[in-house]
């Protein structure tokens, strides 16, 4: 029998009646002669309440204990579709991240997954139980509970998939898959049927309601297949992989990204290298940084990742503020991409990138290629604007 590891996001999980119907697709797995693997997320909003409820009593909440609270969530989900996979027939357990042997760093609220020990997990799955795993937490080196940042729960499923060696991993949620672009945003959207990890992992990077990053690149470095899937309907959805995309070199989708905060800074080579440090202690995580030399000068550009840390904007102004630096916050900005490997380096892209910005009468201050797409930083209330516009420019999307 083979395992397959699954996860149902907040949304799947977010009553009891969604709850049922979980335990219910899980059952028909294991009837069909599968083992599964569940890893759950927080029953719908539950974690944006306890961050709300953790404001509410403290001004500054301390990271260990935040931690404490926001490990909850994934608890009561675990414990609750287990019951429920009980009351179908079947023999369940349910699992903390630590129980099932995420092991991590000692970073507070965004730590990472060095290792996994599934040893409990193996001995459940001798036994022919249906596992349950309380994703976005794990326990750290120093033996203290810690979360794994927004989209945290992915990345427990993936890990779990490559310690198992599951042949796939199933990230279920209510969309049947990856599209070229938000449907919300641009309705003509469509769904895609295979991408590389490394097509994925810009489109989460970029803002796209895809995979974490962080799950992604896990993937990526370990060899998941991924399936991104609806909950309660059927489809293979989106197959995501290490083979490339067939026609490296084209367009593949379009993203947004409100999360992404242009700052620019000016200041002398030895003041950006504490700058640095302190960026690193503050736990301030960013998207995109560049940095420029003139004589004893030095500008650097970064591109903070405000999901993940929504005061960073504020922390470095007020930094550079008590060191009268020359910093700008550029709060009107925000960032837009168009996603393919190869494509930065194909003149007619940047044609139509621009083009399709001039007819906005957008003047973009920045417009970047790498390997794995083109970034433009645009005014906020245009994003939805240029998103849809490059996704009619070009043709190849998809």
């Amino acid at each position: 029998m083979s395992v397959i590891v699954l996860k149902f996001g907040g949304s799947s999980v977010a009553t009891p009646e969604h709850l049922r119907k979980v335990a219910a697709k899980v059952t028909a797995l294991r009837e069909a002669g599968h083992l599964p693997v569940v890893v759950v997320s927080a029953m719908g909003k539950t974690t944006d309440g306890l961050l709300s409820l953790a404001s509410e009593v403290s001004g500054h909440p301390h990271r260990r204990e935040l931690d404490m609270l926001l490990s909850t969530g994934e608890r009561i989900s675990m414990a609750l579709l287990t019951m429920a996979i009980r009351d179908c027939g079947h023999e369940a357990i349910s699992l903390t991240g630590s129980q099932a042997g995420i092991i991590t760093t000692t970073d507070h609220n965004q730590a990472r997954i060095i290792e996994v020990r599934p040893i409990r997990v193996h001995e459940a799955l001798e036994k022919g139980r249906i596992v349950i795993v309380g994703g976005f937490a794990g326990v750290s080196t120093d033996k203290e509970v810690t979360t794994l940042g927004r989209g945290g729960s992915d990345t427990t499923a993936i890990s779990l998939a490559a310690a198992l060696d599951a042949p796939e991993c199933w990230i279920c949620s209510d969309v049947d898959g990856v599209y070229t672009a938000d449907p919300r945003v641009v309705p003509e959207a469509r769904k895609i049927d295979a991408l590389s990890h490394g097509e994925v992992l810009e489109m989460g990077l970029r803002g796209a309601k895809v995979l974490a990053p962080e799950a992604i690149d896990y993937a990526r470095r370990h060899g998941v297949t991924l399936h991104a899937r609806a909950s309660f309907t059927d489809g293979r959805g989106t197959v995501i992989t290490h083979r490339p995309h067939p026609g490296v070199g084209r367009a593949v989708a379009v993203a947004g990204d409100r999360t992404a905060l242009p700052v620019a800074v000016d200041a002398g080579t030895t003041t950006l290298s504490e700058f640095f440090a302190w960026l690193g202690q503050e736990g301030v995580r960013w998207k995109d940084a560049r940095r420029h030399q003139t004589g004893s000068s030095a500008r650097v550009e970064l591109v903070v990742d405000t999901l993940n840390t929504p005061d960073g904007g504020a922390l470095i102004a007020d930094y550079w503020r008590s060191r009268a630096g020359d910093c700008v916050v550029h709060e009107d900005l925000r960032t837009a991409t168009i996603v393919g490997e190869g494509i930065a380096e194909q003149a007619p892209m940047w044609g139509h990138a621009t083009d399709a910005l001039a007819n906005l009468g957008i003047e973009c201050p920045a417009l970047v290629g790498n390997a794995w797409g083109l970034t433009a930083q645009v005014p906020e209330h245009q994003l939805d604007d240029v998103v849809r516009a490059w996704h009619g420019a070009l043709p190849s999307v998809g």
